[in-house]
């Protein structure tokens, strides 16, 4: 007789909670118009200015970033973007790490599959909620359907547990991944607008050399200081969205190694309690 090979189906993603923020390219328009909307009203205001004119020297801070011209406000708005997806993946991996410490709760439910408590394992999984608890909830449930079987041989059920924990994993890496690509381009992006913005007030720093005299002096500090403000900027944000892309990176790693190490133990625990099976 034939024996079946149907896939065990994981346990639905059980969704608690800020489960992060799709279409991030609105949060991309919002961060435009607030940056630009930040550079032209306030960064550009006369009073930045010596004798309220745009065109004079600027009298403070301000009105010397405003003197690195529009692709400043580009800049501001990566940055921004990088500050807001930052917040979003914050609250949404929080969501994911579920109630309870990852740490303590990989060491007691490994404890409770170890010692064959499934039931306390899934009470311990709805408590904790979360990504986490959801693969290791797909686990035990495959656990469950496969011991049930007499069908299939040990491999291939140990094979099946194995194959629901994964699919389980790859339901939530999307969830936990997501807009982190964003921030991952924005780390290029930040440094090439620096670098395009720098060679624009280069070019016109250039200009005013080679038209030569006394007064273009004006010009040159104008261009002098487009170049270094864009440089400045740019590299502060490419910092920035480098240490949020990282530190994200490397919590989502984190959780992935618990999950293999949890869906490890699950597929010994069936080796060792069924020995008896060809």
């Amino acid at each position: 007789m034939a024996t079946s090979t149907k896939a065990v189906t994981p346990a639905k993603n059980k969704k608690q909670g800020f489960g992060g923020i799709k279409n991030a390219i609105w949060i991309m328009v919002i961060c435009c118009i607030v940056a630009y909307a930040f550079y032209f009203l306030v960064l550009g205001d006369a009073s930045n200015f010596v004798g309220g004119d745009k065109s004079a020297h600027p009298a403070n801070l301000a009105g010397t970033v405003y003197k690195g011209g529009p692709v400043v406000g580009l800049i501001f708005t990566l940055f921004l973007t990088v500050v807001c997806l930052g917040v979003e993946r914050y609250f949404a991996l929080k969501s994911a790490f579920g109630t309870m410490n990852l740490s303590k709760f990989t060491v007691q439910v490994k404890e409770l599959i170890k010692a064959g408590k499934f039931t306390e394992a899934q009470a311990l999984c709805d408590k904790m909620r979360g990504s986490v608890a959801n693969v290791v909830s797909a686990s035990i449930n495959a656990y469950k359907d496969v011991e049930s079987n007499n069908t299939m041989k040990k491999a291939q059920k140990i094979s099946k547990i194995q194959q629901a924990h994964e699919e389980a994993t790859q339901l939530e890496m999307p969830t936990l991944q997501m807009n982190l690509p964003i921030v991952a381009t924005i780390v290029t992006l930040g440094t090439l607008t620096a670098l395009f913005g720098t060679v624009l007030g280069m070019i016109r720093s250039f200009q005013a050399l080679s038209s030569g005299g006394g007064a273009d002096s004006m010009a040159l500090s104008a261009g002098i200081s487009e170049a270094l403000v864009n440089t400045a900027s740019g590299i502060a944000t490419s910092w920035v969205a480098v240490v949020v892309y990282n530190f994200y990176t490397n919590k989502i790693d984190k959780l992935t190694y618990a999950l293999d190490e949890v869906g490890y133990t699950i597929a010994a625990t069936y080796d060792v309690n069924h020995t008896d099976e060809i």
